[in-house]
């Protein structure tokens, strides 16, 4: 049987308001290359969001890079595949393909043609064992016709008929040379989208993929013949449409305060031949404790003392929501935390926002760690646009960041 790991959504790079995560994702990486030691992993499969943003720094760089190398050069290990997320780079990703290619580590970052993206994979004497439709993020550019005077429901019509027709093709040429071989290789097809029924928490930082509503792109346009399908872009580890062979791996770090506590996995799939893929959740330790802390003065305080009492490093977001109005809040919290290990990173002061004209929720909103949606947001309450406009200013406004980012992809 053979062993695949499937994971994605690493945003290597990534910062929690301010606090750099290098340590965290090396520590995780260290993890992940002693899991496929240890498990005899054949296949490693990420798809995509390697990094956080297209242009990623040195040190993201070199994590990326030196995993690559510590997991191709192991005895066990012969295939790693890499796809492009909504976050990366393709051609960055791309650039050195030639290269990692001699260390059996493929990498499609464009959606390319079905012959470009379905793989063959081979074992130690030659013979093929895995076929991978690796697809990656599909841009608008790529799969979407463009026609003079559409209508923006006729864009999004457009662009998920693209991305079904994208997916049948690749489908059709991966059965045909599966038929060709015999018909039994194992497949396994990657995807980096927002399938319909997925779910996201608050502060995970998931950006819309495409314009308008993700909830029109069915499961279905996964073939059931396929034996697993290895998604990125949603950071909660789930299945789709209820099956274990349609899995999120979800990321491997809590992406915001609203994964604190979440239990983070990758997944393990074991292929044989045309049966069933079976699949095993492999929980990742946590490498930062980060805690949100909701509530009145009572509840916070008490927290905080039994965490400082415990001696734990612990990042914080506290969120007071009570009754009691509380205009020096950060300096309370302040306090609390003086000579501990924990370390707040945010505050909201729910009550005083409410009640106390010219106070912010947010005491400490810093534009630098917000992203470009949630600045948009935050501009629209500040110039209190009515409710019934903001979904059609939020259309717009999305359509604008994508051809501004597939521009800067392009250039």
């Amino acid at each position: 049987m053979l062993q695949l790991l499937h994971t994605s959504d690493w945003h290597l790079g990534r910062q929690l308001y301010g606090r750099s995560r290098y340590e965290e994702s090396r520590a995780f990486l260290d993890w992940l290359a002693g899991v496929v030691r240890e498990r005899r992993i054949a296949a490693v499969v990420v798809a995509g969001d390697i990094f956080d943003t297209t242009t990623p720094g040195n040190r993201a760089q070199e994590m990326y890079y030196a995993f690559l190398h510590t997991v191709a050069t192991t005895s066990c290990c012969r295939h790693v595949i890499v796809t492009a997320g909504n976050h990366d780079s393709p051609s960055f990703l791309e650039a050195p393909r030639a290269l990692l290619r001699t260390l059996h580590v493929h990498v499609v970052g464009f959606g390319k043609s079905p012959e470009d993206e379905v793989l063959v994979l081979k074992d130690e004497l030659g013979r093929p064992e895995l076929i991978v439709c690796a697809v990656p993020y599909l841009r608008d550019r790529e799969i979407r016709s463009v026609s003079a005077g559409e209508s923006p429901d006729d864009k999004i019509d457009r662009l998920l008929q693209g991305i079904r027709s994208h997916y049948e093709a690749v489908s059709r040429h991966a059965q045909h040379i599966r038929n060709e071989l015999g018909g039994r290789l194992p497949v396994v097809m990657t995807g980096h989208l927002f399938a319909a029924g997925g779910t996201v928490l608050e502060g995970d930082g998931v950006r819309e993929l495409y314009v308008g509503s993700l909830a029109h792109i069915s499961a279905d346009i996964f073939p059931s013949w396929v034996s697993y399908t290895a998604l990125g872009h949603l950071h909660v580890p789930q299945k789709v449409g209820g099956m274990a062979q349609r899995r999120y791996s979800g990321s491997p770090l809590p992406m915001g305060f609203g994964e604190a506590g979440q239990q983070k996995s990758v997944c393990l799939v074991g292929l044989d031949g045309d049966r069933e893929a079976e699949v095993e959740l492999l929980p990742v330790p946590v490498f930062q404790h980060i805690e949100q802390i909701r509530g009145d003065w009572t509840a916070i305080s008490g927290r905080l003392s039994t965490l400082s009492m415990a001696d734990m490093s612990v990042w914080l977001e506290i969120v007071y929501d009570g009754e009691e109005i509380i205009g020096d809040l950060r300096r309370r919290v302040e306090e609390a935390v003086s000579g501990t290990r924990l370390e707040v990173l945010r505050i909201k002061n729910q009550r005083a926002a409410r009640e106390v004209p010219g106070l912010s929720v947010e005491e400490s909103v810093d534009l630098a760690q917000l992203d470009e949606r949630a600045v948009f947001e935050l501009c629209m309450e500040a110039h209190q646009i009515a409710p019934d406009m903001r979904p059609g200013l939020r259309q717009t406004y999305a359509e604008v960041l994508r051809e501004l980012e597939e521009e800067d992809v392009l250039a």
